[in-house]
This record gives C-alpha cells, structure tokens and sequence, in this order.
C-alpha cells in the first residue's frame, strides 16, 4: 500500500479547482467539440482496480436529465492518469469514443501502471476539462494493512446521501457497493426530495433515474475519492425479482426487455470493465479481485440466476409459512454455474482474509409463529441448501478466515455463519457482517428484537440507523465498524460509530471490540 496520503476533504475542495490548475492536456485533438453547458455533471469515477491497471469513468452529460442532451454523434474524450495532483507525471493516457449507443458514457482501462499506488485522473472533451479524481490500484505483495468502506440502498427520495460525504473524507484503498444503488419506485415516508417521474421501465428511463442520483455531490465525492466495487441487487430493475421472474412484471418477455434496459444503464453509469457490458438481458458482473497477501474479494450475483422463489405460488417473495419447494436440493441462489466458478475462486484464494461479497443477509433469520417456523422467501433462507453448498466449499477449501459482507435489508447486523442451524453448538464457519441502507428506510425496532431473539446465530442487529460500513484488515484481526448518521433527513449529518466488531486471525466468529 502507498504511503502517500492527502486530506480527503482538502482534496475533494479542489478537485474542481485542480483541473483547471494542473499541466494542460496539449493541443486539442481532433474536430473541435463545443458544449453549451458543462458535460460533466455526474462526476467522474473509478473501479475494478488490479495490480497493474484501473478503470476510469465519466459520462457526457450537459442535461444530465434530457437522456444527457448529447447529439447522436461520437465523441473523442481523452484521458489521463497521473503520479501527482498537478499532473505533471503523467503514467499513462489515451483517446476513448464516447458514442449516444452507451450514452456517451466512457469506460478507459489505464494499464501500466504500478501496483499499491496512489493515482489522480482526468477526461478532456474538446476544451472542457473534468474535475479531478483519485484512486488506488491494488497492491501486489507485503500490505500490511487494508481499509475498505461497504454500503447499499441508497433510496433518492427517503433521505440525503451524507453518509458518502463522511466516506469520502475518510482512508481508504476501497469502496464495495452491494446494490440497490438507485429505486426504480417511490415508497416510504417523510420524502425530503422526489424522483419526480413514475416507475422506470425503457432505457431512456432507466439513464435518466440514474442521472438523477450521481447528480448528488456527496455520491459523487465518494466516487472521486476511491476506485469502487459494484454489484447490483434487485431494485436497478424491479423489487424482488428472481431471474426471468417478477411479480411486477408478469410476462417473463416483457420482463427480460426490461431488465436488458436495466443492465445496460447500470453499465454506462459505473465503472465496470469491458466484460461486464450486458448482452441484451445479460450480463456478468461476478468476480474474483485479489489485493496483494492481504485480502481476497469474491463479488457475487445472487439476482440474475437465482430459482423462483419457493412457498409464494408466483407471488411477491415474502416472510411465509415453511413448505417442502424451499429445500429442494436443486434450489440456487447463484445459478450452479455461478456457484461452481465461486468454488474454484475459493479454492484458489490465497489471501489471509477472503471476504465474499454478496447482496443480503446469509445468516438464518426465520421468525418463529405458532403454526412453525416462517421465513424470508427472497432471501438466503430461501435457498437454505444452496447456502450450505456455499459453507462446504469455504470448509472444503480451509479458507483462512472467511468474512461474508452484505446489504439490502436496511439494518445493522453481525452473525456467525454455521451449516446447520438446527444444530445449535455446531462450529461457526465464517463472520457475517450486514450494512444498514445509505437512506432506505428501515425495519421497525420490535422486528429487529425479534430476530435476535428467534436466531441465535445473530449476535447483533440495529435497523433503526442509516450509514455504511467501514473495514480494516491486518495480520491479526478484521475490525468492522458499522457507521451512522444522526439524521438522514438532514443533508449536514454528522455521523458517529455505533458499533465495533472484531474477527480474530484464525477464529471465525463475531467479538464485540
């Protein structure tokens, strides 16, 4: 890992400043391009980072809200990837085409570049110059020490994204989003700002909601402080959706046409690589990134290929009655081709912390009932032996210490991840950890009570606070801290730790710091 450290708030003040300040690009290539108003009115950003080379992103948008209010024709962007702020040692750049087929979105791959290092970039469109951006590639061997943030669900309309304004001010080599970056739907209460349109559906819809959220300054900071990990988990197309299936969207046709237009404006809006960019309703998202002998990052897709989901007769995947579909052998939440790449990946990691990051929460939760247990048909429970497939490979492959990370139920939670849950002094497995929402609403107090007091393998759970989480890594522990906001509603939110967690080198489960 570098050394070299900069203010975070000292740098996201100037970044703006500094693009106008640093070495100039040269002569202006190619047809001159005019813009009658600023192109890059959803920030910049960077992703995907390996040893030696990173993705860079920007999108031309004038009006941002008007599909970008881009002509149809191709652009010349260039792009620069520096040592220093200033820019005056350039380690590598080169011309993308920005074309209205991905919406003059650009996805650069700067290659050659060294491994643990700190870089600053920037995009040039004709005369107009980004804002700068800063970024980390990852490191190749001997880190000593590695800080990641993680977080998910950040619903426009229910609150202000303040709690990226405090991740950017932070140190760290790493943001990992796990999903519902936007919503394609209103819901909740006591809205402090509105989408201002109905339910997306056609691509022009979905680039426009997505233009609407990059447009806050505070997800935008958070971009240009850190490369990022993504995944998406199932409001980017519709709620609870299974695969080809969803209760919104009744025919599977129309679904995929939806869901085609869905993906490909998730790709032209983050910083993904070239094998990611969907294939009509298809895409690849999951993947294996390694950060030196520190850490191994699993990223997963537990939406585009799961089963339908069981004891709900086609109907919106809720809190239901057990039913003998649910443990079904065959039943998966990853799709078994999924599931056996994420074998083999385990059974190649070699970091002292492998970390798999996924969309939800793993552990049991079922909620007990006077006619039996119920469970959560959109979730893990739901696919209880594809969970265990899952475990047996982390056990099989004598993974060091496995960490599972996750979001989307809008709560705080830490657990301990066994096999058999009806088996109460069985072995932990791995440590769970689940990130409260960005801004989604949460669960009500007395659900979170009960589910602690239904599942003894959850050890904490708090869904009454919205943030993110923060993690750092070093020989001898993980430390994970879960961050939150004193009011989402209030745009200066100041945020405090709520919670420290520690896993200790070698002894898988979840210790109160």
């Amino acid at each position: 890992m570098s050394g070299i450290t900069i203010p975070r708030r000292r740098f996201l003040a100037g970044s703006l400043a500094s693009a106008a300040m640093a070495a100039p690009f040269g002569i202006v290539r190619g047809a001159p391009v005019a813009f009658n108003a600023d192109p890059y009115t959803l920030g910049v950003a960077s992703g995907c980072p390996r040893e030696d080379r990173i993705i860079l992103w920007t999108r031309l948008a004038p009006r941002p809200l008007e599909e970008g209010g881009m002509p149809p024709a191709p652009v010349d962007v260039e792009w620069q990837v520096a040592e220093d702020e200033g820019f005056a040692r350039v380690a590598a750049k080169g011309v993308v085409q920005a074309t209205a087929e991905l919406a003059h979105s650009v996805h650069a791959e700067a290659t050659g570049l060294r491994p643990g290092r700190v870089y600053w970039y920037r995009f040039r469109a004709g005369a107009a110059v980004s804002p700068v951006g800063r970024t980390r590639t990852a490191p190749a061997v001997g880190n000593s020490r590695f800080r990641f943030a993680f977080a998910s669900c950040q619903q426009y309309e229910q609150g202000y994204f303040a709690a990226y304004r405090d991740m950017a001010a932070r140190d760290l080599d790493l943001v990992v989003h796990l999903g519902d970056y936007i919503y394609e739907k209103a819901w909740g209460s006591r809205h402090v700002r509105q989408h201002g349109v109905g339910i997306p559906t056609t691509l022009a819809e979905f680039r426009n909601r997505y233009a609407l959220y990059k447009s806050d300054a505070d997800l935008q900071a958070a971009h240009a402080a850190f490369a990022w990990l993504s995944i998406w988990d199932d409001h980017e197309v519709a709620d609870d959706y299974a695969n080809d299936r969803s209760y919104t969207t009744r025919d599977p046709g129309q679904f995929l046409k939806m869901r085609a237009a869905a993906y490909q404006a998730y790709y032209e809006h983050m910083p993904l690589p070239p094998s990611a960019r969907p294939l009509g309703p298809n895409a690849t998202i999951y993947e294996h990134y390694r950060f030196g002998d520190m850490l191994d990052v699993m990223l997963l897709d537990d939406r585009q290929y799961r089963s339908a989901p069981a004891c709900v007769k086609g109907g919106r995947p809720t809190t239901v009655p057990d039913c003998p579909e649910r443990t079904e052998e065959e039943r998966s939440m990853l799709g078994r081709p999924q599931e056996q790449w994420l074998d083999a990946r385990l059974r190649d990691s070699r970091g002292r912390w492998t970390v798999v990051a996924q969309q939800t929460l793993m552990a049991e939760s079922k909620r007990k009932a006077d006619d039996g247990n119920r469970f959560w048909m959109d979730g893990w429970d739901g696919y209880p032996n594809a969970r265990r497939r899952l475990l047996d490979s982390i056990v099989s492959h004598k993974l060091r210490n496995p960490v599972v990370i996750g979001g989307d139920r809008h709560a705080y939670f830490a657990a301990d991840l066994k096999r058999d849950y009806s088996q109460p002094h069985e072995a932990t497995i791995a440590t769970e950890f689940v990130g409260t929402s960005i801004s989604s609403e949460g669960p009500s107090g007395s659900s979170v009570a009960r589910a602690l007091a239904d599942n003894p393998g959850l050890t904490y759970a708090r869904g009454d606070k919205r943030g993110y989480a923060t993690v750092e890594l070093d020989a001898r522990s993980c430390t994970v801290g879960f961050e939150a906001l004193d009011d989402v509603k209030d745009v200066n939110s100041s945020v405090r730790r709520l919670a420290t967690f520690v896993v200790e080198d070698g002894a898988p489960g979840v210790k109160a710091a």
